[in-house]
């Protein structure tokens, strides 16, 4: 049992002590507020208070998680270990305040402040403390939290220190089911007038696949390489701007959920119409759940359109559990630091939910659309972000679209990049 000493304990201490010391360092910790009591003790212990004493792993607390209010930090960021780090107190045996910190990234505590939204009204990676200070590629708090692992290590050497190991975590957007296969004939002939295509007919008439029609390549390449990946399905009752999914009443498209229903896990993409219309997200739900014969518990917003607190709290309320939407869609990288799930902290409420956030670091339409890059380019992108998580035993978490992967030649080499990708790991 590690002992934690400090003067106050407040529910932001208690939430980053049990997601550091507890989650990724696998300690039983018990918080101690006397003096006397903690002086006396001669087992492990950490002191976090402003004072130096004769015994415990000395680290100084900068004030956040004694506050209770939100307001714009004071933040200078320096190196120590080789990587970026902020809130220095001069502890003895730590330079920083590595809770604080941690809480400030994993909170996101800084999309609560005042800020301009990008051109789809989410928070901005350029606002960020990662973007500007460029660690927005390194999953900060893993190589924090293995810097604190091997300080208590050395000064503590009684505890039994246990980190997490690396995963590879694939999923899968189905936005577009199908290209032109079960869209109807009003969609088709409208699409076709638009910009004629020979493939269309050809598909129309049973002559040639659907262009994203890829699900079997990637059932073939899951079982190759014993992957369990997950599938969040787009379930718009009505097609707009920005819900472009086959409509759920046609049965090839129940049909195909089913399917992965039975070999994976699958959870909802709420549409973009969800966020404007607040009871479409449960009746989304409840159709997928529905459909499946399975309580829906998994999700990931479409254009990953969400803010805080609301997004989240609207999970919540919807019966979901774990949410994989923690990322940018204007970049790739890490947006909340790290590479590991975590309980989702309400900022304004004060307290530790129950919704699990899965940050993802990758996704195919940042590097196509945005960075307009070719296909070994994000071969080296992906490896190098993963090979950052596998430094840090994290969980890489990359997001893919089908159409990605099949025979339409604006995404040529996709597909062999990705498996070659998958090979390697």
């Amino acid at each position: 049992m590690l002992l934690f000493y400090t003067h106050i304990i407040t529910p932001r201490l208690q939430y980053i002590c049990d997601f550091l010391l507890c989650e990724m360092i696998g300690l039983e910790y018990e918080f101690i507020t006397e003096k006397t009591s903690f002086t006396i003790n001669k087992v492990s212990a950490i002191n976090y208070t402003g004072e130096a004493l004769a015994c415990g792993f000395h680290i100084v607390p900068a004030p956040l998680l004694f506050e209770k209010n939100i307001t714009c930090q004071p933040i200078n960021c320096f190196l120590t270990n080789n990587s970026k780090a902020f809130f220095a107190t001069g502890g003895t045996h730590f330079p920083f305040d590595i809770f604080a910190a941690s809480f400030y990234l994993l909170s996101r505590y800084e999309e609560y402040l005042p800020c301009e939204k990008d051109s789809y009204g989410r928070y901005s990676h350029k606002n960020s403390l990662a973007f500007k200070e460029a660690f927005l590629q390194k999953p900060l708090v893993n190589k924090w939290i293995i810097q604190l692992a091997e300080a208590l290590d050395q000064h503590l050497p009684g505890l039994k220190v246990t980190l997490p190991k690396f995963h590879f975590q694939p999923t899968y957007d189905i936005d577009m089911a199908y290209a032109y296969k079960h869209k109807g004939f009003v969609r088709n002939a409208g699409g076709f007038f638009k910009k004629p295509s020979l493939q269309r007919i050809k598909v129309l008439l049973g002559e040639e696949k659907d262009p994203f029609e890829v699900y079997d390549w990637l059932d073939d390449l899951h079982a190759a390489y014993q992957m369990q990946p997950l599938y969040f399905f787009l379930l718009a009752e009505k097609n707009g701007l920005y819900d472009k999914n086959v409509l759920i009443s046609v049965p090839a498209m129940q049909q195909l959920i089913v399917h992965h229903a039975k070999k994976y896990t699958i959870g909802i993409h709420p549409s973009w119409q969800s966020g404007d219309d607040k009871n479409l997200l449960v009746a989304e739900k409840n159709k997928l759940e529905e459909i499946t014969n399975r309580v829906i518990t998994y999700s990931r917003q479409h254009y990953l359109r969400f803010n805080l607190p609301e997004g989240y709290r609207r999970l919540t309320n919807a019966g979901i559990t774990d949410d994989y939407s923690m990322g940018y869609g204007t970049i790739n990288g890490f947006r909340a630091s790290v590479a590991n799930s975590f309980f989702w902290y309400d900022l304004e409420k004060e307290t530790t939910t129950a919704l699990r956030i899965h940050p993802f670091c990758f996704m195919d339409s940042n590097s196509f659309y945005k960075q307009q890059v070719s296909p070994l380019k994000v071969y080296e992108e992906i490896s190098k972000l993963s090979d950052e998580c596998k430094s840090a035993n994290g969980t890489f978490i990359s997001i893919w679209h089908n159409q990605f992967f099949g025979s339409d030649p604006t995404f040529k080499g996709w597909r062999q990049e990705y498996e070659k990708f998958v090979a390697r790991l």
